[in-house]
C-alpha cells in the first residue's frame, strides 16, 4: 500500500502540481486523474462506503476563501452529499444534494463532548477504536447516540513536558488521562482535533470515524468535558489534503509528528510533512525487509541443515552395519560419535544430568574440530574416559555374615580379632543397606596378609577389587589427575580404577599409605583427604574429567606398616585394625594348610610324591623365618619344592633308563647324563633326552640302573650329592614348574607300567623332607636362638622390643669400666636414639636412688664408671619402653646379683619410679614365646591389651603387671643380703 501511495504521490506531482486548478476546471477532469482512479480503486477494494468520500469541491465553505462564486460549488450541497448517509452511493448523494437532510450536519455541532486520545490523533476519513475507562464519559456518549447526536471531538492528550513520546508506554498515558478532570484536562489536550462520528459502542470500546478538523476554543462543561469548537475548513485542494491525512495515518510515526500533520492546515506543507513521514517509513520498511529476509534465509538454512543432518543420521544408523559388513570405511568423526553415543545411551538413565550436559557439549565440539588438530585428540580422549566410566552401575553386595566368615577362614588362619572386626563391619552394612562411610586401615608388619585380607573383604562383599600403591608418591596428579591442557594428561588413580573394574562401588586398596612422599608437585596426603573423607568424596572432582564423581559408595581399605608416619588429619579419617603377626603355632598351620598346598599345586607335584615333616617346618620357622609375617616362609617353601621338582625330574629319567635296559638288555643304548643347560632347555621343551652313541659302556648304565632300583630316594647311591643337586637348581616360572610336574608324573607312570610289563617290582618312593636333610634344600640356618644366655650373667637383662617386622627380644648389658673416688659416670653405646639416651640417663638416676634405699652403705654408682650397651650395635634403636630394663641391668651390676632366669621385661620409668604403659603388647609377647621366656613383666596400664590376646598366645606365660619399680626389683632379684651387696 505504501508503494501505491508513493506512486500516487509521484503521479500527483507530475500531473497535478500543488496549486489551484485553472479557473473553469470541471469535476470531470479530476475524475479522470490517475490519483483519483487510485483512490477509487482503494475505495472499491476495501468495500468501505464512508472511508473515502472524495468530492469535486476544491474551495472552502462560504466565508472562508476568495469568495469567487463562479469558482466554487455549493459547499452545503457537497457536505450533504458527503455525509448524508453511510450506506448510500456517491451518485445517490449527488442526486439528493438538493434535499434538506433530517440528520444534523457536522458543521451544526459547535459544542462537542471530548474524547481524549492517548496514543495517536484521529485523521479525517479513518476509523479508530478507543478504549474509554471513564464510565461517566462512556454513558454520556451512549446517551447522545440514543438522541441521534453521534458526533464528538477527538483530541490527542499531551505528555508531560520534556518527555520523549517514543519512550512513553500506552498504559502509562491511558492511566494519566483519567486522572485529570475539567479545566486541567482541557489544558492537557492539543488545540487541534477531529470531529468524529461514533460508529458503534461495544462495551468500553468506542469506534470513531474522523470527519473534519476542529479547534477547541473554550470549555463549556467540566464532566464530562464539553468544549466549544471551530470547524476548520480545507484551504487548498481538497483531494491533496485527504491524501496527506491518509499517508500520515498509515505511518508508524510517533504521536507528536502525527499531531503536527493534523494541525497543519496548509495542504502544501502538510504534504511535505507527510512525505517526510512516508520516506522514513519506507526506509524503515526497507531495513525491516532486509532484516526479515536475512533472518528468513538464516532460518531456512538452519532448517535445511537440520533436516539434512537428521536424514544423514538416519541413513548412517541404518546403513553403517552394512557399510562395515562390506568392508567400506566410514568417517572417523562419525564413527567416534556413534561409539560415544552408544556408550552413553546404555547408561543414560543412571548418568547424572551434569555429565550428560558436558557430554553433549564435548561431542558437539568434536564434530566441529578437524581430525588433524591436537584439540581433536584431546576431546576424543576426554570423551573416551567420560563415557567409559560406570555412571550409576553398582554391583549387588552380599552381606551374608556366615558366607563372609567362611571366606575369611578359607583365606586366612588365625587373626580372630581382625576377622571379628570385619564381620562387625559387614553386619552394620547389612542393617544399613550399604557398607560405605568407613575407611579401614590395616596396620602391621610386612607379610602378615594385609593386602590379602582386603581382597578377602572384597570377595565376601561381592565387590570388585582394585589395588594401587602410594608408597613414595609425590605427585598430587596421581590422585586427582592432570589438567587436560597438559600433554599426556591422564585422570587420577581413582578414575582409572572405576574404568578398570566397571562398577561404581568397588573395594579400593590403597597400599603403603604410611610411605607417602612430598615433593614440588604438592602434598599427596592432603589430596587424599578429599578422596577418603566420607563427607567430601560424594563430589570428588578429578582435574582431568572436571565433573563431580560420587565416591561415597566406594569402600576404601588402606594398609600401613606403622601408623606413626601417617599424617594426623589423614589418620583421623581411618579406623585402624592392627595385625601384629603370627606365633610359631600359627605359622605351622599357615605353612601346612595354605603355603605348602599352593606351592605344591604351582609346581605340579602330587601330595603322595612329597612329605615335609612337622619337625622340618618347625625348624624352618624357628631358624630361617622368624619375622612376624609369612612372606619369607613362603619363599623358603617354594625353594624346597623347586629342588624337589628337580630331583623328581632326574629320578624319572633314571628310572626310564633302567626299565628300558631291563626289557632289552642286549641292545641297550647309552644315555648321557643331562647337563644343567640341557635340563633348562628341555624344561621349555618336551623334557626328552636323546641317546648318545658315543659311549659304548653299558655296564655303567646297568650299574646305575641297579643302584637306582635299589633306593631311588638316596642321592648318594646314584652318584650325586645334595650339594650337586643344589648347584643344579633351576628357577622355573609357575607355568614351567607345572609343566615339569605333569611330565614327571607321566614319566613315573610310564616307568611303573614298563616295570610291571617286565615283571619287575619297581616302585617310586616319596621325597621326605626332615630336619636331617633340610639344610640340603634351604642352606644353613639364618637365625640363631634369641637367647644368648641360658642364665643371664650379672649386669645383663632381657628386654622386649617392637620393630616393623614384629617383636623381638633385646639384651641390655652393663659393665664396670673402672672405679675411683667420684668417678661415677655412664657411657652409652648401641645406636640409641634420643629417647633411649634419655631413658638411660633417667635409669642411672633412678638406680642410684633405689640402691641408696636398698643398700645405703653401697657407694657403687658414685665411684664407678659404667658402660651400658644395647646389642646389636649396627641396628638403630629408639623408643620409650626400655627404662625398667636399663635400671635392672644397672642394679644387677651394683648388687652383684643375677636376675631371675627366664625373665623379660618392658616399660618406661619416671624419675619417681612409676612405670608407664608401652605399645606392641602382642608383638612383644610373641617375641618372648619365641625365646622360650616364661615370665614377663608388663606395665599395669597394659593389662587390658594383654587380656585381648588370643589364648594360644597367652598360654604357658607367667605375666606380672606392675605400676612401680619396687615390684620389678622384687621379681627380678627377690630378697637381697645388704652385707653381701
Amino acid at each position: 500500500m505504501l508503494k501505491l501511495l508513493s506512486t500516487s504521490c509521484r503521479q500527483g506531482r507530475s500531473g497535478f502540481p500543488c496549486s489551484r486548478f485553472p479557473d473553469g476546471a470541471a469535476n470531470g477532469a479530476l475524475e479522470k486523474s490517475p490519483l483519483f482512479r487510485v483512490i477509487r480503486s482503494l475505495r472499491s477494494y476495501t468495500g468501505e462506503k464512508t472511508l473515502f468520500r472524495l468530492t469535486a469541491s476544491f474551495s472552502s465553505d462560504s466565508g472562508e476563501g476568495d469568495g469567487d462564486a463562479a469558482k466554487s460549488v455549493d459547499a452545503k450541497a457537497v457536505e450533504e452529499a458527503e455525509y448524508a448517509s453511510t450506506g448510500a452511493e456517491a451518485e445517490e448523494a449527488k442526486a439528493s444534494s438538493a434535499i434538506v437532510p433530517t440528520i444534523p450536519r457536522p458543521e451544526d455541532h459547535l459544542n462537542v463532548m471530548v474524547v481524549p486520545l492517548p496514543h495517536r490523533p484521529l485523521f479525517p476519513g479513518f476509523y479508530m477504536p478507543v478504549s474509554i475507562k471513564d464510565s461517566k464519559l462512556l454513558s454520556a456518549l451512549a446517551d447522545n447516540c440514543k438522541r441521534s447526536v453521534t458526533y464528538a471531538g477527538a483530541f490527542l492528550f499531551k505528555d508531560e513536558p520534556g518527555t520523549d513520546p517514543s519512550l512513553v508506554s500506552g498504559t502509562e498515558t491511558g492511566k494519566s488521562i483519567y486522572e485529570f478532570k475539567g479545566q486541567e484536562l482541557f489544558n492537557r489536550l492539543h488545540d487541534i482535533g477531529t470531529l468524529a462520528q461514533i460508529s458503534s459502542i461495544q462495551g468500553n470500546e468506542v469506534y470513531l470515524l474522523g470527519h473534519r478538523r476542529l479547534r477547541k476554543t473554550e470549555m463549556v462543561d467540566e464532566e464530562p468535558l464539553t468544549v466549544k469548537v471551530d470547524h476548520l475548513k480545507y484551504i487548498g485542494e481538497f483531494t491533496y489534503g485527504r491524501l496527506a491525512d491518509f499517508g500520515a495515518a498509515l505511518s508508524m510515526a510517533n504521536k507528536l509528528l502525527c499531531q503536527q500533520v493534523l494541525e497543519e492546515l496548509d495542504v502544501h506543507r502538510r504534504l511535505k510533512l507527510t512525505l517526510d513521514l512516508i520516506k522514513k517509513e519506507i526506509e524503515i520498511n526497507k531495513i525491516q525487509e532486509s532484516i526479515a529476509k536475512a533472518i528468513e534465509e538464516k532460518i531456512s538454512g538452519e532448517q535445511r541443515r537440520y533436516l539434512l543432518n537428521e536424514q544423514l543420521k538416519a541413513i548412517k544408523k541404518d546403513f553403517i552395519p552394512l557399510i562395515q559388513e562390506l568392508g567400506l570405511e566410514t568417517d572417523d568423526k562419525t564413527a567416534l560419535s556413534a561409539k560415544f553415543r552408544e556408550r552413553i545411551e546404555s547408561k543414560k538413565d543412571r548418568c547424572p544430568p551434569h555429565v550428560l550436559q558436558v557430554f553433549e557439549e564435548e561431542l558437539a565440539k568434536l564434530q566441529l574440530l578437524e581430525a588433524s588438530s591436537s584439540e581433536f585428540n584431546v576431546t576424543r580422549n576426554y570423551l573416551d574416559w567420560l563415557t567409559a566410566l560406570p555412571w550409576g552401575d553398582y554391583s549387588d553386595e552380599n552381606f551374608d555374615v556366615h558366607n563372609a566368615q567362611k571366606i575369611l577362614d578359607e583365606d586366612h588362619y588365625g587373626l580372630s580379632d581382625v576377622k571379628e572386626r570385619i564381620l562387625e563391619f559387614i553386619a552394620v552394612g547389612k542393617l544399613r543397606g550399604t557398607s560405605h562411610g568407613k575407611i579401614i586401615c590395616l596396620s602391621g608388619p610386612p607379610g602378615v596378609g594385609k593386602t590379602s585380607i582386603g581382597r578377602s573383604i572384597a570377595r565376601a562383599l561381592n565387590r570388585k577389587f582394585y589395588r594401587f600403591s602410594v608408597g613414595g608418591l609425590a605427585d598430587v596428579a596421581e590422585i586427582k589427575g592432570h589438567r587436560r591442557t597438559y600433554i599426556g594428561a591422564m585422570p587420577g588413580k581413582v578414575v582409572q580404577c572405576l574404568k578398570s573394574v566397571g562398577t561404581a562401588n568397588p573395594l579400593i586398596l590403597i597400599d603403603e599409605i604410611d610411605k607417602l612422599g612430598r615433593g614440588h608437585a604438592g602434598d599427596p596426603a592432603s589430596a587424599l583427604l578429599e578422596l577418603l573423607d566420607p563427607e567430601q568424596n560424594m563430589n570428588f572432582l578429578d582435574h582431568y574429567l572436571d565433573v563431580p564423581i560420587d565416591l561415597s559408595k566406594v569402600l576404601f581399605v588402606c594398609t600401613a606398616n606403622v601408623i606413626e608416619t601417617i599424617p594426623t588429619p589423614l589418620l583421623d579419617r581411618m579406623e585402624v585394625i592392627a595385625i601384629a603377626g603370627y606365633i610359631t603355632d600359627e605359622k605351622m598351620h599357615i605353612a601346612r594348610d595354605y603355603l605348602e598346598k599352593a606351592t605344591r599345586e604351582a609346581c605340579g607335584i602330587k601330595p603322595e610324591q612329597v612329605e615335609v615333616t612337622a619337625a622340618a617346618l618347625h625348624e624352618l620357622i624357628e631358624n630361617y623365618c622368624r619375622e612376624a609375617g609369612v612372606r619369607n616362609l613362603q619363599k623358603q617353601i617354594e625353594k624346597i619344592y623347586r629342588k624337589i621338582a628337580l630331583q623328581l625330574v632326574r629320578k624319572a629319567i633314571s628310572i626310564e633308563t633302567s626299565a628300558a635296559a631291563s626289557i632289552q638288555p642286549g641292545k641297550l643304548e647309552q644315555y648321557n647324563e643331562p647337563s644343567k643347560e640341557d635340563l633348562i632347555e628341555d624344561v621349555d621343551g618336551s623334557l626328552s633326552f636323546e641317546k648318545s652313541d658315543s659311549d659304548p659302556s653299558s655296564e655303567n648304565v646297568d650299574a646305575a640302573a641297579t643302584a637306582e632300583s635299589k633306593n631311588i630316594a638316596n642321592p648318594e647311591q646314584i652318584g650325586e650329592t645334595w650339594e650337586e643337586v643344589e648347584m643344579a637348581e633351576v628357577d622355573l616360572s609357575p607355568d614351567q614348574t607345572t609343566r615339569v610336574g605333569e611330565q614327571i608324573n607321566s614319566k613315573v607312570d610310564e616307568v611303573i607300567d614298563i616295570g610291571e610289563k617286565a615283571g619287575g617290582d619297581t616302585e617310586v618312593d616319596k621325597v621326605v623332607i626332615d630336619v636331617s636333610n633340610l639344610v640340603d634344600f634351604v642352606g644353613k640356618p639364618v637365625f640363631h636362638a634369641d637367647r644368648i644366655y641360658d642364665q643371664t650373667p650379672i649386669g645383663v637383662v632381657m628386654g622386649l622390643a617392637w620393630t616393623a617386622l614384629g617383636g623381638s627380644t633385646l639384651y641390655i648389658e652393663t659393665t664396670l669400666v673402672e672405679q675411683g673416688e667420684a668417678k661415677g659416670v655412664l657411657h652409652i653405646t648401641g645406636q640409641l636414639g634420643d629417647v633411649m639416651k634419655e631413658s638411660a640417663q633417667i635409669a642411672h638416676t633412678v638406680a642410684r636412688a633405689i640402691l641408696l634405699e636398698k643398700v645405703p652403705e653401697n657407694p657403687f654408682f658414685a665411684n664407678s664408671k659404667l658402660h651400658l650397651h644395647v646389642p646389636a650395635g649396627a641396628t638403630p634403636k629408639d623408643g620409650p619402653s626400655a627404662g625398667c630394663t636399663m635400671i635392672t641391668s644397672l642394679l644387677s651390676l651394683a648388687i652383684k646379683k643375677q636376675v631371675r632366669k627366664d625373665l623379660a621385661m618392658t616399660g618406661e620409668v619416671t624419675l619417681t619410679g612409676r612405670i608407664l604403659p608401652i605399645g606392641g603388647v602382642k608383638e612383644k609377647t610373641i617375641a618372648a614365646r619365641r625365646s622360650e621366656v616364661k615370665t614377663i613383666i608388663f606395665p599395669a596400664a597394659n593389662r587390658r591389651d594383654f587380656d585381648e590376646l588370643s589364648d594360644n598366645v597367652k598360654e604357658g606365660l607367667d605375666v606380672h603387671f606392675v605400676d612401680d619399680y619396687s615390684k620389678i626389683f622384687e621379681l627380678a632379684f627377690g630378697s637381697i643380703d645388704s652385707s653381701k651387696s
